[in-house]
């Protein structure tokens, strides 16, 4: 157990003011929010249990499941206690008990950067929407003509990490006119996804260039925000068709878990569905 799950219990627990746990709060406190023994009590569990959670020492307590792990009890009574929401929780319950790799597919692997054949004609028949498919680290695996024609895939070279070129690419900045946003929830779901996956070495490798070369992702990082992409609207600022409102949902694929289609979808009608039509024909005609 490493001290991510110590990170991420300390910035939950600096969120919460003792006044709103019914717990009275004593003259002035060296840290802001609950003390640990504070969640111990309130949790239902030892004090030293707690402190060696955070500490990541192994909790030596016998609310533990036969694999050694953290009790799913411990960890609701924990989330309770730190009113963690329905995505905090998975969290907390992928870094407090990591699942380990078997080498089949698993991250690092050459399986897991490949998209089946159907998955790209799949992308190929969604011509009025732009599409692609994401890894857990958010590297774009694959795309159709309308999301290249949107987004440029086809000439970021080999580099097509999305957490990457938002933080590094300043011409991103122009894309997204709510770049402080999209910055922020991408990186809320890159932690997402990196405690779903412990120890991946290339994740590892992304946060660390990323903490040394750009200071908004090492401030967002050290937030501990923990949040899916799942669904939303992207604003984006193209230099053909102009701005483009484009609702999006994801989809998991069930034969590779790892991997997420990303799909955009415009109202019919609407003055982003006419320009994505133009766009579509522009980027034809200067690709035939």
């Amino acid at each position: 157990m490493d001290g991510e799950l110590g990170d991420f219990l300390r910035s939950r627990r600096a969120r919460i003011q003792p006044e709103e746990v019914g717990l009275p709060s004593y003259g002035r406190r060296r840290v802001p929010g609950l003390r640990r023994e504070e969640v111990a009590q309130l949790a239902g569990v030892s004090v030293d249990y707690y402190v060696r959670l955070e500490q990541g020492r192994g909790p030596g307590d016998p609310s533990r499941t036969r694999s050694g792990g953290v009790s799913d009890a411990v960890l609701d009574a924990i989330a309770r206690v730190l009113r963690l929401d329905e995505s905090e929780h998975a969290y907390l319950r992928a870094v407090a008990r990591p699942r380990r790799q078997d080498g089949r597919g698993g991250p690092g692997t050459p399986a897991a950067s490949r998209v089946r054949p159907g998955v790209q004609l799949l992308l190929d028949g969604m011509d009025r929407n732009p599409a692609y498919v994401l890894d857990h680290r958010m590297e774009v695996l694959a795309w159709n003509a309308l999301a290249d024609a949107v987004l440029g895939f086809g000439g970021q070279g080999d580099d097509l990490s999305v957490p990457r070129r938002l933080f590094l690419d300043p011409a991103s900045r122009e894309l997204y006119p709510d770049w402080a946003d999209v910055t922020a929830q991408t990186v809320a779901h890159l932690r997402l996804q990196a405690g779903h996956h412990p120890g991946d070495p290339v994740t590892g490798e992304l946060v660390a260039e990323l903490t040394r070369a750009s200071d908004r992702f090492r401030h967002l990082w050290a937030d501990h925000l923990v949040k899916p992409c799942d669904h939303g609207v992207k604003l984006l600022r193209h230099p053909v068709a102009g701005l483009l409102t484009l609702p999006y949902e994801t989809l998991t694929i069930p034969a590779a878990p790892d991997q997420t289609i990303v799909a955009y979808s415009p109202e019919p009608g609407s003055e982003t569905a006419e320009r994505l039509a133009l766009l579509g024909s522009w980027a034809t005609s200067h690709t035939g």
